[in-house]
């Protein structure tokens, strides 16, 4: 699609909304490129993990932060796949970074304010001079706020459990309904009540709530509207 000046669409809202699958799905049909800042959050915390910066669900912020200048983060497209993947250190680490384990502490990482500083400063130069389809916590609010287009995912923490739980069983792993539900509930809480960039809806952005939409007809709703701004 050409355009005549570079188009943000932003892509804000809670855990397991779909956003991801949904941004992916906008980008390809425009042509775009899309950026998971979600998944630069989870290597991180993937990262503290297997440093030991996070032991028996403690997590020592002072020696993350101090190790951060160690931290390399870079998407690397997968022509087969037919979108990016991240890649911590060189090394890809797509899988590694979907496992509950590492769900169970992204929301308290992503809340340390030098852990944002530096990954917003980077998401902000991959934007640069670019149509971007980019999803996360705060697109529309911090990282940029004067987006063209931001859209707000929302749906109630039971669906969002329900689907998170049937997309782990599917990739064979073995984990208990309420144990999802559980880690929704927290990420929802540190999300939403953190000092820096907490999630919020920007007052520009329109609200999907796909609770009871299946990721077809939330792809048609939110495909229409970009269509109409654009």
């Amino acid at each position: 699609m050409k355009t005549s000046k570079n188009i943000m669409i932003a892509i804000d809202g809670y855990s397991s909304t779909g956003k991801s699958t949904l941004a992916k799905k906008l980008a390809r049909k425009f042509g775009f490129i899309y950026i998971d800042t979600g998944a630069m959050y989870r290597a991180v915390s993937l990262f503290a993990l297997q440093n030991g910066f996070i032991e028996n669900g403690l997590l020592d912020k002072d020696r993350l932060i101090s190790n951060l200048d160690k931290i390399e983060l870079n998407f690397k497209y997968n022509i087969d796949l037919g979108f990016s993947e991240m890649y911590l250190n060189g090394i890809n680490v797509e899988k590694e970074i979907r496992s509950i384990k590492v769900s169970n502490v992204v929301s308290e990482v992503a809340a340390i304010s030098e852990i944002r500083e530096k990954l917003v400063k980077q998401q902000k130069n991959m934007a640069m001079n670019k149509n971007i389809v980019m999803d996360g916590r705060d697109i529309g609010t911090v990282v940029f706020p004067k987006a063209n287009i931001k859209i707000f995912m929302t749906a109630s923490a039971d669906k969002r459990a329900q689907r998170r739980f049937k997309e782990m069983i599917d990739n064979g792993v073995e984990i208990s309904y309420n144990t999802v539900l559980e880690n929704v509930n927290t990420r929802d809480l540190i999300d939403t009540t953190r000092k820096d960039s907490p999630l919020k809806k920007a007052e520009d952005a329109a609200e999907i709530d796909n609770s009871d939409l299946t990721a077809d007809e939330t792809f048609e709703k939110v495909y229409n509207y970009v269509e109409k701004k654009m």
